[in-house]
């Protein structure tokens, strides 16, 4: 994912609104007005919500007779999640190393380190 989608993705999910629009549009597809229900907002700030997903990338919408339904573009989730996991996955890694050199060092605190600790209690 191009650095300025990534900006936009994850400004758009900022907002504690649109992060409710994404977690209801995870269950299937919705209108405005069935997207504005739970929220205390106008249908017109709900419509600008989805315009600033929609510009992320993040969500769709469609044309179905008279309704015009916004779909969560699951694609655009994975290219996010990938992201992530890329640095999920190397700081689990420097954790693992970190286990394995304190197993390594054996049980127990340094001799200097207990007492130093002892003293700035006092």
């Amino acid at each position: 994912m191009d650095p300025d989608a990534l900006d936009k993705a994850f400004m758009a999910l900022a907002d504690p609104v649109r992060r409710g629009i994404v977690a209801r549009l995870a269950r299937g597809e919705a209108t405005v007005n069935e997207l504005a229900e739970p929220f205390a907002i106008t249908k017109q700030a709900v419509s600008k919500h989805i315009q600033v997903l929609e510009h992320a990338g993040l969500v769709t919408r469609s044309r179905d007779a008279q309704r015009r339904p916004v779909h969560l573009d699951a694609a655009a989730l994975e290219e996010l999640t990938a992201w992530i996991d890329q640095y999920r996955l190397i700081a689990e890694r420097r954790y693992r190393l970190l286990d394995e050199l304190l197993i390594e060092s054996g049980p127990g605190v340094p001799q200097g380190s207990q007492q130093k600790e002892e003293e700035e209690l006092k």
